[in-house]
């Protein structure tokens, strides 16, 4: 990446979970010259063939002219026609290369976004101004001092990764840590042996990564030596209460401040404030220098006083936000500014709380209109997983013939409460009463082993929503998912739901 932006280039990152299908169509839209891979990567104790994925998509892929392979693991890579190996390649270059100048509105990189209909969208951004904005936000909203030892645990594939692992904390001069594993391998302290290893100051993750760690023994956390963490961040989506204080709490020991934070290159976030102003937990609070947001009402209206709910915009351009869609800028227009001229729509919702503090809802298509009563999935889903049987929910909005919408809920639970599910879910229509009303409770609970998401850690709620209205021959996009055969797994417990409680 660094490399790249040294000599002009323009670089788009994917993870290596990608079919060669997803991955011919990335470099097919982008034009790509050459591709940068591995023989294997190793992912959770599992290797990955990358280079005989990279090998079926480019032969589909004309425009690429060099395949460089880097030996990862000791089997061989097979060569072909355009492969060069990369350590040979970098042996007989010059140590110093000079920098070229480039514009400030230069193309840094392109990072492709999954899409409903299938073809991602490539979404640009530049030089000069994300380079200014990630290292603002990586000094101010996560306390960078010297000699920080930065630990963004996401992948480098995702925008989170490109700001907080590469360009954020290295243009600040902390180091930072690439982190190749998964939460729970070799075992569920792998994370807090890392913190104690590399003596960690700030760590940055993924809720879903939180909830996941929270079903194992609180020992796993505490046999480590934590006392180096001065910050813990979240980041991908919002954070639910029970995360939040496991995070807090046990993690933490009550010492670190939180800082959930929100969008692309962080744009809300509790820090920087004023020295001694409280963090509330689950929200993203404050905006950061130059985010002006506003919310908007069902038709359009902007929502001036507090305590409100409504569709997140932002009124003015700030240095990190994306410039275009890649070959298609018309696209980009109609997807963030069409909804509301002269706005940037962000696809959130938000709600203002009476002192002025904003609290991330969920995505507006995770909206639920039950008889004229709005909903947030992240509302209810929060109430669920406060629940102890619970280890994660996702809600989705399912038609009904009289009250339009009805909650829809896919429900993890946690190893040791899988023996009772009716009486469990009895009592998660109890507790969704009492957190929010009656009529919030779920219509329908389907339980579930896992939930599909992408290698960020985000629920891919459109292919639940699809699975509930057995839409399952148009999927979309799916290559961003961190397993796919998660979607089967969820398609056949839906079946046997049908089957058992009758038509739906």
């Amino acid at each position: 990446m660094l490399a790249c932006a040294r000599i002009g280039a323009v670089h788009t990152v994917v993870f290596a979970g990608l079919s060669s299908e997803a991955l011919a169509g990335r470099i097919q839209d982008a034009q790509c010259k050459a591709v940068v891979t591995c023989n294997e990567s190793v992912q959770g104790g599992q290797r990955v063939p990358l280079k005989q994925t990279v090998d079926a998509a480019v032969k589909r892929c004309p425009t690429v002219q060099h395949v460089f392979v880097s030996q990862r693991t000791e089997t061989l890579a097979v060569m072909g026609e355009l492969v060069v190996t990369l350590e040979k390649a970098m042996s007989c270059q010059p140590a110093v290369c000079p920098p070229e100048p480039l514009d400030s509105e230069d193309l840094l990189f392109l990072l492709y976004t999954s899409g409903s209909t299938g073809k991602p969208k490539g979404i640009v951004h530049t030089q000069a101004g994300y380079l200014l904005y990630t290292s603002l936000t990586h000094q101010y909203v996560f306390d960078c001092r010297d000699g920080d030892v930065f630990g963004c645990v996401g992948d480098v594939g995702w925008i989170a990764g490109h700001s907080y692992i590469v360009y954020g904390p290295l243009c600040n001069g902390a180091t930072t840590v690439l982190f190749e594993s998964t939460p729970v391998y070799p075992n569920p302290g792998r994370y807090w042996e890392m913190v104690e290893r590399l003596r960690i100051t700030q760590f940055y993750g993924a809720p879903t990564a939180l909830r996941l760690l929270l079903k194992y023994d609180e020992s796993w956390v505490k046999k480590y030596d934590r006392s180096s963490l001065r910050m813990l961040g979240s980041v991908g989506e919002p954070i639910n209460h029970e995360a939040w204080h496991w995070f807090h709490d046990v993690v933490g020991d009550g010492l670190c401040p939180i800082v959930d934070t929100w969008w692309q290159t962080v744009c809300i976030a509790p820090r920087p404030a004023e020295e001694g102003a409280p963090i509330i937990p689950t929200m993203a609070m404050r905006p950061f220098f130059g985010i002006q947001p506003v919310l908007m009402g069902e038709k359009g209206e902007p929502l001036h006083a507090n305590s409100v709910s409504g569709a997140l915009f932002l009124t003015q351009p700030w240095p990190g936000m994306a410039r275009s869609i890649y070959g298609d800028h018309q696209r980009f227009i109609d997807t963030y500014f069409k909804p509301y001229p002269g706005c940037y729509f962000t696809g959130d919702g938000a709600y203002r709380s009476e002192d002025g503090n904003y609290q991330i809802t969920g995505r507006i298509d995770d909206v639920i209109n039950v008889a004229a009563h709005r909903l947030g999935s992240a509302e209810i889903e929060d109430a669920l997983d406060e629940h102890p049987a619970v280890l994660e929910t996702a809600v989705i909005g399912y038609p009904h013939d009289i009250k339009g919408e009805v909650p829809f809920a896919f429900v993890v639970l946690k190893e040791e409460f899988s023996d009772d599910p009716p009486a469990i879910l009895q009592e998660l229509r109890e507790l969704v009463t009492t957190k929010i009303a009656k009529y919030a409770v779920p219509e329908h609970f389907l339980v579930v082993k896992r939930l599909p998401k992408t290698r960020s850690g985000k629920i891919m709620r459109r292919i639940l929503r699809k699975v509930a209205m057995e839409m399952t021959g148009d999927l979309g996009d799916v290559s961003t998912l961190d397993d796919p055969s998660v979607v089967k797994e969820i398609i056949e417990a839906h079946k046997l739901y049908r089957k058992q409680r009758g038509k739906l």
